[in-house]
């Protein structure tokens, strides 16, 4: 008997056409019942695994067109450039100048993250704070840590407007400014002006 070819371009064409497929879909296009044949036809194409829906995705890296902050969804599919949901949050708050809390990251990622984050803190790959009561996701690097734990503080200090409807700016503008204006003074300016 004859052994059985299978190639790589029947894959490529599936998800070109697709864009995005399950394991099943790709072993039917491929013929094959055995997923580390699909896995190894898979290999050369340079492909994603979805970081939603518990990674039951894939795609091609040349069909996603990341946003600047290196995610891609198709028909609310999520994928990113970092990869797997682990290494996504990780790189997420470490970029991140005032670090993230659970809530905000999800809401970033369109996922529930209390798992990836309770790992990556177990892994020691991010480190969690206690600020205003809740727990701040931030860099291990220390120094890296000290500003996202000094720009999330100064921020959570900062005073609000109880109806922003009245500023002729919104909220967030009005604390991006106070912010801004925070960086410019020096360390007993600083001293003085959180006194006030």
């Amino acid at each position: 008997m004859r052994p059985l070819f299978f190639r790589s371009d029947t894959l490529r064409s599936l998800l070109l056409r697709n864009k995005i497929a399950t394991l099943d879909e790709l072993k039917q296009a491929l013929g094959s019942s055995v997923d580390v044949t699909v896995f190894r036809k898979l290999k050369p194409l340079d492909y994603l695994t979805s970081y939603s829906h518990r990674s039951r995705y894939y795609t091609l890296r040349e069909i996603a067109r990341f946003d600047d902050r290196g995610l891609w969804s198709h028909s609310d599919i999520w994928f990113s450039r970092f990869g797997t949901l682990l290494a996504t949050a990780e790189a997420f708050v470490g970029r991140a100048p005032r670090g993230y809390f659970a809530d905000e990251l999800a809401g970033a990622l369109h996922v529930d993250v209390q798992d990836a984050l309770h790992q990556l803190v177990g892994a020691r790959r991010l480190s969690r704070q206690t600020v205003s009561g809740r727990y701040l996701y931030t860099a291990t690097d220390r120094n890296i840590q000290r500003g996202q734990l000094l720009t999330r503080r100064t921020i959570e200090a900062l005073p609000t407007v109880p109806d922003a409807s009245v500023l002729a700016v919104s909220e967030e503008q009005m604390k991006a400014a106070i912010l801004l204006f925070y960086s410019l003074l020096d360390g007993q300016q600083r001293c003085l002006y959180v006194d006030l």
